[in-house]
């Protein structure tokens, strides 16, 4: 049955690719919040913009199967790599807040009115955080997998020993951060999703908690899915997407 779920998997982002070869792909550098960030362009121009932003040590290859999902239904998809990631020049220090100013700035810079946003896992934390401090930026956010403080599941103390093991700057950073008071979240206004895996390492109350502290939210909770298997090649969360766009009417 897995092996089936891989073939059917990889024949659906084929034929995905197959009818996207004809839009028009771009990349392209900014310079924002004092870094440059290199970030690609899905899909036609005048289509409403979505930002994808991915996870830690990610890039903008991270959702490429949603990128093709939402360009093929019109959507004009920006993807940047995140400060110190993917084709960017690592740095030395790393704090969520800088990568959420990162992408408010990028969203301003190239002049995309209130598009959507949606974040997988550190982007899902940079989405909360996004939207607290700049109320309004986006027409609806997305997240999945995203916490709002490190301690947010069962396995903490084995991740815990895996990232120091790791010792690097950007993984370092998930140790002490984010630090983000569910209260803090009632200032999101725009509708908002949140996902999780059933099997994810962010618990399913602590996902509950930032559902339940975003006014008129939406959950869903994606049963024996870990933390990326129903996105990382997966056309599960692109149709989840396309969904609450519809609901919503974007």
């Amino acid at each position: 049955m897995k092996l089936f779920r891989k073939v059917v998997a990889f024949f659906y982002l084929a034929s995905l690719l197959v009818s996207c070869r004809n839009a028009r792909q771009e990349t392209g550098t900014v310079s924002v919040n004092g870094v440059s960030l290199f970030y690609t362009v899905c899909g036609p121009e005048g289509g409403k913009p979505v930002v994808l932003v991915h996870g830690n040590g990610g890039s903008h290859k991270s959702m490429r199967t949603q990128a093709l999902q939402l360009a093929r239904k019109g959507y004009r998809v920006y993807s940047p790599d995140s400060r110190g990631q993917g084709r960017n020049a690592p740095l030395s220090e790393y704090h969520y807040a800088d990568m959420a100013e990162d992408t408010y700035c990028f969203i301003k810079a190239l002049g995309l009115e209130q598009p959507a946003l949606y974040g997988w896992s550190d982007g899902g934390i940079i989405a909360l955080l996004l939207e607290t401090e700049h109320s309004g930026t986006c027409s609806l956010i997305a997240l999945s997998g995203a916490n709002l403080y490190p301690d947010c599941g069962e396995g903490f103390e084995e991740f815990k020993a895996y990232i120091l093991k790791l010792g690097t700057p950007l993984a370092m950073m998930m140790l002490d951060e984010p630090q983000i008071d569910p209260a803090s979240l009632s200032a999101i206004k725009c509708p908002a999703l949140v996902t999780v895996g059933s099997k994810d390492l962010i618990s399913v109350e602590h996902t509950k908690l930032i559902a339940d502290s975003i006014p008129g939210s939406e959950l869903v909770i994606f049963e024996g899915e870990t933390h990326g298997s129903y996105i990382k090649g997966s056309p599960k969360m692109g149709r989840c997407l396309l969904d609450f766009f519809a609901r919503n009417n974007y």
